[in-house]
């Protein structure tokens, strides 16, 4: 008897190690293939990037992805960095900026993924914003915008005065956008849409005091992933970046590296949106399907969306 229980807790053992172990090279070839993101969005697409030795040394290298919007991928050596960017002209009569968040529910916002975001409301793309309190994978959960959030004209959220802005305006020419103090923005008075970020890092062409003084800031030295939203000298083009992070492929951004790469992409004015494990840019793809482009991590987590608040996403007419 003895023997027969010592054999079957050996079998046990060995077919719990063998389980074990096909469950860990189940994740790690997973966890490969989520790392190794080759979604393109753009026709014949191979998900190629652009390769350049350090942040300094970028040049956009623009491929048309739709009527007035373009897309650049680009990976960085030193440090390691990928990122995603798109170019958007706000003065083409086909594109139309949409801010939103999660449909309200007893005066909070709900969390939505950015995927989400930009297939319920029929988008070509879109990127988280705004920094929120309720961390979380699930949709639908109740959460509060840390920043301002103007929609068609109606204020959602309202400002958060220690933080920054991208505004959208009505009715204005030439100027369709631009980075402004959330403690200036009163009323809705002109702008059409308005998304919060945290502080701005580039400003009139320059890397922001901010960016350039980690004793005095030292939250903007560490790296992280990154979104980004950046608006051309003239106010007429958008630029939306996002950056992975923490995984070896791309280590995550500074401020002052995320401001270069804006200033880089064409941007002359920039804001440092909601970042970490919320960063992700979402675009549909020539069969219509809506996939993330980087690799958002969440808890840790290769490829988990997180659940999101405030989002600026891109609508164009066909």
């Amino acid at each position: 008897m003895k023997r027969r229980k010592y054999q079957t807790t050996t079998l046990c053992l060995c077919a719990s190690v063998r389980y074990l172990l096909s469950n860990l090279i189940l994740s790690s070839l997973l966890l490969l293939v989520i790392s190794c993101n080759t979604f393109s969005p753009i026709a014949h697409g191979s998900g190629a990037s652009a390769e350049f030795a350090f942040v300094e040394a970028v040049e956009a290298e623009w491929r048309a992805f739709d009527d007035g919007i373009d897309y650049f991928h680009g990976k960085i050596i030193s440090p390691r960095l990928e990122f995603w960017a798109l170019r958007v002209d706000l003065t083409s009569p086909q594109i139309r900026i949409v801010i939103k968040d999660g449909m309200a529910a007893n005066g909070c916002a709900l969390s939505t993924k950015v995927t989400t975001f930009v297939r319920d409301n029929n988008l070509l793309a879109g990127i988280n914003a705004v920094p929120f309190d309720v961390i979380s994978s699930r949709e639908e959960k109740p959460i509060q915008n840390m920043g301002i959030v103007i929609s068609d004209g109606e204020m959602l959220a309202p400002a958060n005065t220690q933080y920054d802005a991208i505004v959208f305006f009505k009715d204005s020419e030439p100027v369709k956008a631009a980075i402004v103090s959330q403690s200036a923005i009163h009323s809705t008075e002109n702008i059409e849409n308005a998304a919060g970020g945290f502080h701005q890092i580039l400003a009139d062409g320059q890397t922001t005091e901010r960016t350039q003084n980690s004793d005095a800031y030292p939250t903007g030295a560490a790296r992280h992933p990154r979104s980004a939203a950046g608006i051309s000298a003239n106010g007429s083009h958008l630029y939306l970046l996002v950056i992975d992070g923490r995984r070896s492929g791309s280590i995550g951004a500074t401020e002052h590296e995320t401001a270069l790469l804006l200033l880089s992409l064409g941007a002359w004015n920039g804001l440092n949106l909601d970042g970490g494990g919320s960063s992700a840019l979402a675009l549909r793809g020539q069969d219509g399907k809506v996939r993330t482009v980087n690799t958002p991590i969440h808890g840790g987590i290769a490829g988990l969306e997180r659940a999101v608040a405030g989002c600026i996403g891109v609508w164009v007419d066909d």
